[in-house]
């Protein structure tokens, strides 16, 4: 057995543990920051993809795969966005043992890549709107300490890249994939905030940015994805045109959205506990695991029931583990506990003879399982786990949040803060050093708890154009 750190105390440790623990990622690769997707971490990322693309593609998104190499000419054309990334970026200068003409940047996102092509695929408004999607591995020189999932420097990514006719269609796409993700986040029984990044904070490039951000313990935050609006700004330097109805040439206005491995990181943090990992059912590796409990006089009757039952659940779609190995049952319970498998089903001497299989989902709730209505029962209890899963996970996100009324109460960082601000960089910078954090922005879809109207900067006191923002320490 695994000894976790305490969850509330020790945040981080526990999420290093458990990761570990349940064996979904290996960090022993001879390149720090690159990590090895195990079997099982790979499952879980298999089945998040299948969500991430479900639901992009249902607003018309379509997929591509672009090269993972930058010429260094494309990736200057837009000055904003490389001094964003040129500390972070890899550099390709060698063909085998020849200098390269032009250096090649190693895909830190796609913007650079993609754009120039762009322009070779947009010449009408026929060609509008386009909205393509690819899952690739980016690459960042990440210098802070390094931490499974929600800091690598090989990152497995999801990124939407679109060509609007005009501001206000682009403005419909950034909407458009708001409300993609909250299909996804309530898939995964996710709470989160959509945030408006100040100026200072937002994507390099960008028109503006909305972010996506949810509380992990004290004044701790984690960015778990982002939308961001472009207007012209990259269309301009990568000459981006289409000829209107009318005959006149424009340049496209551009949106992205962007996911990372990070969002699985982010729902072992949220819903895991001191047992382990806890997977909602749409991306557990295996949403049903089936623990056979043998006698020697009963084996072949319960192997061959737990077979059944396994084949019956298989058929109905479902991802079935039939944990046949030698170990104990308790030995079992714990290995699946620890690794998130949100159904248990017992079958033993009686459960054989009665063809009813006990049931205990993650959060150690009893059941019965009857074998002819299997693919029902299953599914109707998978349901009712998700639904209380995210319902204690939304407890949990509303207790995270405070109201600060003074820079004072700011530096004790026990919560995420709402805060009264001005909307002045002067004053979102003051907020940050009270924090030891960073002023993180204004919610774009409502508040996690109701604190009135705020009447008052907290930083300057003043009236004008108050608003309430979030207030925390990114991890």
């Amino acid at each position: 057995m695994v000894d976790l750190p305490d969850r509330r105390t020790n945040f981080v440790d526990w999420y290093l543990a458990v990761v570990e623990a349940a064996d979904l990622t290996d960090k022993r690769y001879g390149v720090k920051g690159l990590n090895i997707w195990t079997r099982y971490g790979f499952l879980a990322r298999r089945q998040l993809d299948a969500v991430l693309v479900r639901e992009i593609e249902a607003t018309g998104s379509e997929p591509v795969e672009f090269p993972a190499l930058i010429p260094e000419n494309e990736f200057a054309k837009e000055k904003e966005h490389i001094k964003g990334f040129d500390a972070q970026v890899y550099w390709v200068t060698k063909g085998g043992l020849s200098e390269l003409d032009v250096a090649l940047a190693l895909r830190p996102t796609s913007e650079t890549a993609i754009y120039p092509v762009f322009a070779l695929w947009v010449r009408s408004h026929r060609d509008l709107p386009l909205n393509i999607y690819q899952i690739v591995n980016t690459f960042r020189y990440e210098t802070k300490t390094t931490r499974p999932f929600l800091r690598v420097r090989e990152i497995h990514f999801f990124e939407e890249h679109t060509c609007q006719t005009n501001e206000a269609t682009a403005t419909d796409r950034v909407r458009s994939n708001l409300a993609a993700f909250r299909r996804m986040a309530e898939t995964f029984g996710l709470p989160y905030l959509s945030i408006r990044r100040p100026e200072w904070d937002k994507f390099p490039g960008a028109f503006y940015s909305i972010a996506f951000d949810i509380p992990v313990g004290g004044a701790r935050t984690l960015q778990i994805g982002s939308v961001h609006h472009y207007r012209e700004n990259f269309s301009g330097p990568y000459g981006i045109r289409y000829e209107d109805t009318e005959g006149t040439q424009r340049l496209v206005h551009q949106t992205t959205f962007g996911l990372s491995e990070r969002l699985l990181g982010a729902i072992v943090a949220v819903h895991g506990d001191a047992k382990g990992v806890i997977f909602p059912s749409s991306i557990a590796p295996y949403d049903v695991v089936i623990v056979p409990i043998p006698s020697a006089e009963t084996r072949v009757a319960v192997l061959g029931a737990a077979d059944e039952l396994a084949d019956r659940l298989r058929r109905a779609g479902r991802r079935v583990r039939l944990d046949a190995g030698e170990e104990r049952p308790g030995a079992k319970y714990y290995h699946w506990e620890l690794r998130g498998a949100p159904l248990r089903l017992e079958v033993g001497r009686r459960e054989a003879e009665s063809r009813v299989a006990s049931s205990v989902d993650r959060l150690g709730r009893k059941g019965r399982v009857a074998f002819d209505t299997a693919a029902v029962d299953v599914t109707a209890r998978l349901a009712e786990f998700d639904r209380a899963l995210g319902e204690r996970a939304r407890s949990a996100f509303q207790a995270s949040f405070a109201v600060a009324r003074s820079l004072e109460e700011l530096a004790k960082a026990e919560h995420v803060y709402l805060v009264g601000w001005c909307g002045s960089e002067e004053c979102g910078h003051r907020i940050e050093t009270a924090i030891d954090g960073a002023l993180l922005g204004v919610p774009e879809d409502g508040l996690p708890l109701d604190p009135g109207t705020p009447t008052a900067c907290i930083a300057c006191a003043g009236s004008d154009g108050v608003r309430w923002a979030v207030a925390g320490q990114p991890l």
